[in-house]
């Protein structure tokens, strides 16, 4: 069984991505196999709005980007550091719990190789209350930011949606486009990375098993974002920006007939 740890035993990663969790409770989760201190940081905001980042640590500076997109949207907030099996380096990623979905594995392996076990499940349990908590009831519209680094994603912004349909997605993609452009405008050294909107457009990352048996069968409806390496490095100042205007408007957008 999974315990809530008294103790503090963070290292520097996970003490930096804390540093930017002002006012949230920290729920410290014992894990076997990690190589972290593993925790679940929350805060509540607007009721019903929830922006989370499952891989505060692995997938890099998704923290930091979805703490701000909480601060300038008001959305509640849920971040889950250190839930690393293996550390990442040559020749790839290491294994995790994937957190918001009962299965633990290697990022970006087929979906047939993440196993599901008994320490993922408990892993996926606790996210999932902590997500209800930052909800406060009914989750309305749900968020999750990632990253990746496939090539073949590098110049675009994924999102997997659901309760989203084509007519929506259109107008979803359509409003991103808008605001980057503006946004890029007065900053032509940013690289201007396409908007991909599923079911519109064909994404390589579509949540499946999150759809089928993890966090995403809980929201009305939830944006899945995947962003590449540059937009979490280079421009994440600008990026930040652009998905937080972005998440404030896409709340308001009625769903299409």
């Amino acid at each position: 069984m999974i315990r809530l740890s008294p103790r503090i035993r963070l290292l520097a990663s996970v003490a930096a991505a804390t540093a930017i969790l002002d006012g949230c409770a920290l729920h410290r989760v014992d894990v076997p196999s990690t190589s972290a201190a593993s925790q679940i940081a929350v805060r509540a905001g607007r009721a019903g709005y929830v922006v989370a980042a499952p891989h505060g640590s692995s997938d890099v500076n998704t923290a930091e980007i979805a703490a701000e997109i909480a601060r300038r949207t008001g959305f509640g907030l849920v971040v889950a550091s250190g839930f690393a099996m293996e550390p990442s380096g040559a020749p790839g990623a290491g294994r995790r719990y994937q957190v918001n979905r009962p299965l633990e594995g290697v990022p970006g392996a087929p979906a047939s190789e993440h196993e599901p076990t008994e320490t993922a499940r408990q892993v996926y349990e606790v996210y999932e209350r902590r997500v209800r908590e930052a909800a406060q009831g009914p989750l309305r519209f749900y968020a999750e930011i990632h990253g990746n680094n496939r090539m073949a994603c590098a110049g675009q912004i994924e999102i997997a949606t659901v309760g989203v349909d084509p007519e929506l997605a259109l107008r979803l993609r359509a409003l991103a486009e808008l605001i980057r452009d503006a946004y890029l405008r007065a900053n032509g050294e940013i690289q201007k990375l396409d908007v991909l909107v599923e079911p519109v457009d064909e994404v390589t990352y579509r949540a499946s098993g999150a759809k089928r048996d993890g966090i995403l069968r809980l929201p009305e409806r939830a944006l899945h974002i995947e962003l590449p390496t540059c937009a979490r490095r280079d421009w994440r100042e600008a990026y930040t920006a652009i998905l937080a205007d972005f998440l404030t408007q896409a709340v308001t957008l009625p769903v299409g007939r």
